[in-house]
């Protein structure tokens, strides 16, 4: 509500936001906090080469991804997305009934398509096996990108994207669940590629959405 007044060129900071939400009798949702275990040991070769960094300078220079699980009636199914984390844009996602490697290479491939095939990009993402697989490294080394994996048990070392299904699952996925996979991809799209990148205002972005930050930078630089 803050940033959404604001843009409209309200003044309004958090206190008078919370007096307007008791008016009209709105509660904040928030999800419980989970805790998760600290591990020292991986198990896995791979680097974490981002180690925090999530303010690259220009777009196409780190993507995140990841996999969270969305009920659908008789059975889980199973988002996975990529993130461009300049202006934490949703450029690539796959739902199915499945956590496989086909899911998780599918959402890189719509994403590197969507950005126009670039190189060189830092991929990060925790270390399920999914990204741990043969498919998924060969995709990474065809599209010359370079792996980069959280500390095992270390959900900070991804915290975007983790911000990213609590802020669809809090905000946007009915409390049941959907109906069906095909009511759960159709829903999930709209609200990822539609209200999260195009119209929610987003506080990394001093209010803008992701597609409003990029279309700023590219008005700034010139850059596609």
């Amino acid at each position: 509500m803050k940033y959404a007044l604001q843009n409209q060129g309200i003044k309004v900071g958090r206190y008078l936001v919370r007096k307007l939400m008791r008016n009209l009798g709105l509660i904040s949702k928030q999800r419980r906090k989970h805790r998760y275990q600290s591990y020292t040991v991986d198990d896995t070769g791979t680097v974490n080469v981002l180690n925090r960094q999530f303010s690259p300078a220009k777009p196409n220079r780190v993507w995140t991804s990841d996999i969270t699980y969305i009920w659908t009636g008789k059975s889980w199914a199973y988002l996975a997305v990529v993130l461009d984390l300049y202006a934490r844009r949703v450029i690539g996602w796959s739902i199915s009934d499945q956590a496989s490697q086909q899911l998780v290479t599918k959402a890189l491939d719509d994403a590197w398509q969507c950005r126009g095939k670039p190189s060189g990009v830092i991929f990060h993402t925790d270390q399920g096996s999914q990204y741990k697989s043969h498919m998924f490294r060969h995709k990474l080394q065809q599209y010359a990108m370079v792996q980069s994996m959280s500390r095992k048990g270390n959900c900070w070392d991804n915290a975007p994207t983790e911000r990213l299904f609590r802020s669809l699952k809090t905000e946007w996925i009915p409390k049941l669940g959907y109906h069906s996979i095909q009511e759960a991809r159709l829903d999930v799209g709209l609200y990822l590629m539609e209200y999260y990148n195009r119209i929610r205002p987003h506080q990394f972005n001093q209010g803008f959405s992701p597609y409003e930050a990029e279309q700023k930078l590219k008005t700034v630089s010139n850059i596609c």
